[in-house]
C-alpha cells in the first residue's frame, strides 16, 4: 500500500506541474502495458489518477489566483476559512456583496481580511465585513487568496459547520482560555495540545526549528492517540464495540481537526487513526504501514497541492522514520531509551532530504535534543490536557514548568551546527565507517573532528572592508564589515527570523553599529530579535517625527537594554575600523517617512551609497554624488527620479527586492540603469551580493 501511495505521489506532482497533459500521458502508458505487464499497468493507472488530482489543484489554484475582486470601498458577507493571527489576515470566503443598495450573490474567491486586533476573525464564523478591498493575488498559510481587505467594521452573523465545528471551536476555545498564552512556556503548551503557536515569540519558533523540535508542535499521531482516548472515556456511556467505537472515534477525530485548524500532520494522522478503527469495526486486520499507505493516498486524491506541502512531506517521512526506528535497537537496555533514540534518528534521517531540499540545512543535535526533550514533551502536553479539562491550577503550573524546559534545550540546541548537503554527506559517511570495527577509531575521530570545526573554530571576518546586501525578501538589509572584525548593520528587512538567519550565514556575533533608516516594517521588521542575539555598540535613528510602532519599539528595546541612540542628521561620521560612515541626510523634516530616510556616505577606497527609500524630493536635494556601488532607493521604486540615478549611478547598482505587488524593481528604472552602463545586481534573483569596497 506504501508503494502505491508513493506512486499517487509522484503522478499527484507531475499533475500540479504538467496539468491535465500529465495525466493523459501516465492513462495511456497504463493501457499500452496492461495486457502484458499488468502490475506495471496498475501503478501507471495510479499514477494517472494522482497526475488528475494536481492538475484538478492546480486549477483550482491558477482560478483563484487569476479571479477578479472588486476593488476600493465593499460591504461583503462571507464564512471565515481561516483565523486571523497577532500579524496574518484571516481567509474569507465570500457568499454575498452589496451592491446597488442591494445584496447579490457572490461566490467569489477567497481574500485575506485583517488581521484586526479589535475583532478576531475564527475560523466558521459568518461575518459582514465592511472596508476596502485591493487585487492581491497570493497565498495565506499555503491556501491561495485573490485579493485583500483592510477592515473598517466586522459583524459577526452567526457560526455555520453543525455541531462538530462548534465542538471544534469549544476544544480550542477552552485550551485559549485555561492557558495564558503571553507566557512563552503555556504558549508552547498550546503548541503542544492544538498546534496554536500564535502566543510564542519569533524567536523560539526559530530556536525550535534550528534544533530539530518544531514537530512537538506539529500535532501529529501521539497527540490524536491522547485525545481519542479522554474522547471515549467521555463517550464510554454510550457503549463500546468495533463499530460504535468507529463512529465515535470519526467524531471525535473531526472534532480534534477542526480544533487543531486541519494541521496537514494532523489529516495524515487522523486518517491514520481513521483507517485503523475502520478496519477493526469491519474485522480486517491493519498494520501502521497499510494505514499510513490508505492515508497519504486519500489524502492526495482529496487535496492534491499536499503532495508539496512541506508540513505534509515532514510528517509522512517521520512516521516512516519513527515506525523503522522505534525497532532499530530493541535488544539494548534500558529499552525506553534506547527506542525513543532510535525513533528519533530514523525520523530525523528520514526528514533529511525534505529539510535540506527546503531549507538548506539540517540540525546536526536534533536526535540528542530530542531524546531530552522528548518525556518533556509528553508530561507537558498531558499534564496540559488535565489542565484543560479541569482548570486545575497546579497542572497548568507543572506543564508550563516541562514546557519551560523544552525551550531551553532548544535555546541550547539551536547553537549548535546546522549542516548543509557537504556536512550531511559527511556524517552519514562517517555513520557508514562506523559500521566496520577496524575504521571505528578513524570514525571517531573524524565525529570529533567535524563538531570541533563546526563549532570551536571561528569564522574569520574578510580580509579587505566588504559590503553584503542581505536577501531577505522585500525590503533592505545592508552589512559592512571591516577585516578588523568591525561590523555595522543597516536596516534588517521585514522578517526577524529571515534576518537571523542571514547573519548566521555570515557568523555575526557583535553589532558595532546599528542604523534604522527609516521606519517602515520592510527596514526595521527584523529588528525585533536582534538585541537578544547580539550585542549592540550603538543605534542610528532618522531625525523625523513620524517614527512608527515597530521603530518606537526597537527604540524602548534598546534604551532598556543601554544601548546609546543617535537621532542623526547630516555632519555626523563614524569610523568602524578602516571604514568612515558619513550621514548625508535626511536634510530636512519631510513630510514622509520615505524622504525622511537616513542617507549614508560610506567610504573604503571605494565609495557607497545608501539612500533609504527616499524619492524624488529628497535626492534632488542631496550634493552631487558618484558612488561606485549604489543601492538603489526604495528597491527600484518608480518614486526615484530618473535623471537623479542617471547622473548618480557609478559602476555597480544593487537593487533590494523580494516577491511584490507593488511592481519592484520598476521597468524604467532597470532601463535607465542598463542605459548607464551600470553593472546590476537584484537580490531576488542573485541571493546575498557582497563587494568588496575597494576602489575601481
Amino acid at each position: 500500500m506504501l508503494a502505491a501511495a508513493g506512486t499517487i505521489w509522484a503522478g499527484t506532482g507531475c499533475g500540479l506541474r504538467f496539468g491535465i497533459g500529465a495525466a493523459v500521458v501516465l492513462g495511456l502508458m497504463a493501457g499500452a502495458v496492461a495486457l502484458k505487464r499488468r502490475a506495471v499497468a496498475v501503478l501507471f493507472a495510479l499514477a494517472a489518477v494522482g497526475a488528475l488530482s494536481g492538475a484538478f489543484a492546480s486549477d483550482r489554484i491558477e482560478a483563484t489566483m487569476n479571479a477578479s475582486v472588486p476593488t476600493g470601498p465593499v460591504s461583503f458577507i462571507g464564512v471565515v476559512a481561516e483565523d486571523d493571527g497577532p500579524q496574518r489576515p484571516a481567509v474569507v470566503r465570500p457568499e454575498a456583496l452589496r451592491s446597488d443598495g442591494e445584496w447579490v450573490t457572490w461566490p467569489g474567491p477567497p481574500v485575506a481580511v485583517g488581521p484586526d486586533p479589535a475583532s478576531p476573525l475564527v475560523a466558521g464564523q459568518r461575518v459582514k465585513i465592511i472596508g476596502t478591498m485591493r487585487a492581491s493575488p497570493g497565498r495565506v498559510r499555503g491556501d491561495p487568496i485573490a485579493g485583500r481587505v483592510t477592515i473598517a467594521n466586522t459583524e459577526l452573523l452567526g457560526m455555520v459547520g453543525g455541531p462538530i465545528y462548534t465542538l471544534g471551536n469549544a476544544v480550542r476555545d477552552r485550551v485559549r482560555a485555561v492557558l495564558d498564552l503571553s507566557d512563552r512556556a503555556q504558549a508552547l503548551v498550546s503548541g503542544f495540545l492544538i498546534g496554536d503557536t500564535s502566543g510564542l515569540a519569533s524567536r523560539d519558533l526559530d530556536a525550535l526549528r534550528r534544533s530539530g523540535l518544531t514537530h512537538f508542535v506539529a500535532v501529529s499521531g501521539s497527540n490524536v492517540a491522547l485525545f481519542l482516548a479522554a474522547w471515549w472515556v467521555a463517550t464510554a456511556f454510550l457503549g463500546v464495540g468495533p463499530k460504535r467505537r468507529f463512529v465515535l472515534g470519526v467524531i471525535g477525530l473531526g472534532i480534534f481537526v477542526i480544533a487543531t485548524r486541519w494541521e496537514s500532520s494532523v489529516l495524515r494522522a487522523a486518517f491514520m487513526a481513521a483507517t485503523v478503527l475502520g478496519a477493526a469495526a469491519s474485522g480486517i486486520a491493519v498494520d501502521t504501514w497499510v494505514a499510513v499507505g490508505v492515508a497519504v493516498s486519500v489524502l492526495l486524491l482529496i487535496s492534491g497541492q499536499l503532495a508539496v506541502d512541506v508540513g505534509f512531506q515532514l510528517s509522512v517521512m517521520a512516521t516512516i522514520g519513527i515506525m523503522v526506528g522505534a525497532g532499530m535497537f530493541a535488544d539494548r537496555q534500558p529499552r525506553a531509551l534506547w527506542t525513543t533514540l532510535g525513533a528519533a534518528t530514523a525520523a530525523q534521517v528520514s526528514v533529511v532530504p525534505v529539510l535540506l531540499w527546503h531549507f538548506g540545512t539540517v540540525p546536526l543535535m536534533s536526535p540528542i535534543a530530542n531524546l531530552i526533550s522528548a518525556p518533556l514533551v509528553t508530561g507537558a502536553t498531558v499534564s496540559g490536557a488535565v489542565a484543560v479539562v479541569s482548570g486545575w491550577g497546579p497542572a497548568v503550573l507543572i506543564s508550563s514548568t516541562m514546557a519551560s524546559g523544552v525551550l531551553a534545550v532548544a535555546d541550547v540546541a539551536a547553537r549548535w551546527p546546522q549542516l548543509g548537503p557537504s556536512g550531511v554527506a559527511a556524517v552519514f559517511g562517517i555513520a557508514a565507517l562506523i559500521r566496520w570495527p577496524r575504521t571505528r577509531p578513524l570514525a571517531i575521530v573524524g565525529v570529533a573532528a567535524l563538531l570541533a570545526v563546526a563549532t570551536l573554530v571561528p569564522s574569520s571576518p574578510p580580509t579587505v572592508p566588504t559590503v553584503t546586501f542581505l536577501d531577505i525578501g522585500q525590503g533592505d538589509s545592508v552589512l559592512l564589515q571591516d577585516p578588523g572584525g568591525a561590523v555595522a548593520l543597516v536596516d534588517g528587512g521585514r522578517d526577524p527570523l529571515v534576518l537571523a538567519e542571514a547573519l548566521r550565514r555570515h557568523h555575526i556575533g557583535r553589532i558595532d553599529l546599528l542604523v534604522a533608516s527609516h521606519g517602515d516594517i520592510d527596514h526595521i521588521g527584523g529588528f525585533s530579535g536582534v538585541l537578544d542575539d547580539h550585542s549592540i555598540g550603538r543605534l542610528w535613528l532618522p531625525d523625523h517625527p513620524d517614527r512608527g510602532v515597530e521603530l518606537q519599539e526597537l527604540v524602548d528595546l534598546a534604551g532598556a537594554a543601554g544601548v546609546p541612540i543617535d537621532v542623526v542628521g547630516p555632519g555626523l561620521s563614524y569610523r568602524l575600523g578602516t571604514i568612515g560612515i558619513e550621514v548625508l541626510g535626511p536634510r530636512r523634516r519631510y513630510l514622509t517617512r520615505n524622504d525622511g530616510s537616513v542617507v549614508l556616505w560610506v567610504e573604503a577606497g571605494g565609495t557607497l551609497l545608501l539612500a533609504g527609500d527616499i524619492g524624488g524630493v529628497a535626492q534632488r536635494e542631496l550634493p552631487a554624488l558618484h558612488p561606485d556601488i549604489l543601492l538603489v532607493p526604495h528597491h527600484g521604486s518608480a518614486s526615484t527620479d530618473t535623471g537623479w540615478l542617471a547622473a548618480t549611478v557609478g559602476s555597480i547598482a544593487v537593487i533590494s527586492v523580494g516577491p511584490n505587488t507593488y511592481g519592484h524593481p520598476a521597468p524604467e528604472i532597470r532601463s535607465t540603469l542598463a542605459a548607464a552602463g551600470a553593472e546590476v545586481w537584484v537580490t531576488m534573483e542573485d541571493g546575498d551580493v557582497s563587494l568588496e569596497l575597494l576602489a575601481p
